[in-house]
């Protein structure tokens, strides 16, 4: 995995801060580990792990940039907000899923990374209303392919402070303003749209 993630790294034109490769292997194997007992992913080979989620995360980190804060909904296992928070030191994350025993891998995961000062997870159902569901705003809001883009933009709108981004990470989309990527080592097509929040 180590060899697979330097290598996605290259191709993806990545320079990581002191310590996120590290975490970023720490964070994989523990993902592998506890998934032999708790349905975490699909993705069980360690390569296609570094591919799929860990370089899978990173290859947004353009459309993240300059966020002092990211709200990442239907998290999963901490998918891409984990990543993200390792890649960018001063990003303050908080993890949003229903299951509560993918918030708990989450949680546990944070405090191995001694991430717990800036990056929190959840354990809540994101219907589109914030406050009462005691989720905080941030400046970009992000899902895996939780939904169609439409549906999404509506959902994850209440969640941003304006002047703020909306960003889908799909897995190919006809949409005309989307950045289309390919995953470095497999070679899977993916794309991401951001939406501007301004008000």
């Amino acid at each position: 995995m180590d060899k697979a993630l330097t290598e996605g790294l290259q191709k993806l034109g990545l320079a990581l801060p002191p310590g996120a490769r590290e975490g970023l292997l720490a964070y994989a194997k523990e993902l592998l580990k506890w998934n032999q007992k708790v349905n975490l992913t699909a993705i069980t080979a360690p390569d296609e792990v570094a591919d799929k989620h860990l370089l899978d995360s990173l290859a947004v980190l353009p459309e993240v940039q300059g966020a002092r804060s990211l709200l990442d909904l239907g998290a999963g296992a901490g998918l891409p907000g984990i990543p993200l928070a390792l890649a960018l030191p001063q990003l303050q994350v908080t993890l949003v899923d229903a299951v509560a025993k993918k918030v708990g891998f989450m949680k546990h995961a944070v405090a191995m990374l001694g991430l717990a000062s800036r990056v929190k997870a959840l354990h809540a159902r994101a219907e589109g209303d914030p406050a009462k569901e005691g989720l905080p705003q941030a400046e970009a809001v992000i899902s895996r392919a939780l939904v169609e883009v439409e549906g999404w933009q509506r959902l994850a709108r209440p969640y941003v402070q304006a002047p703020g981004r909306i960003i889908a990470m799909l897995g190919q989309t006809a949409d005309p303003l989307a950045r289309r990527y390919a995953l470095p080592l497999s070679g899977d097509p993916r794309a991401v749209c951001v939406f501007h929040v301004e008000h």
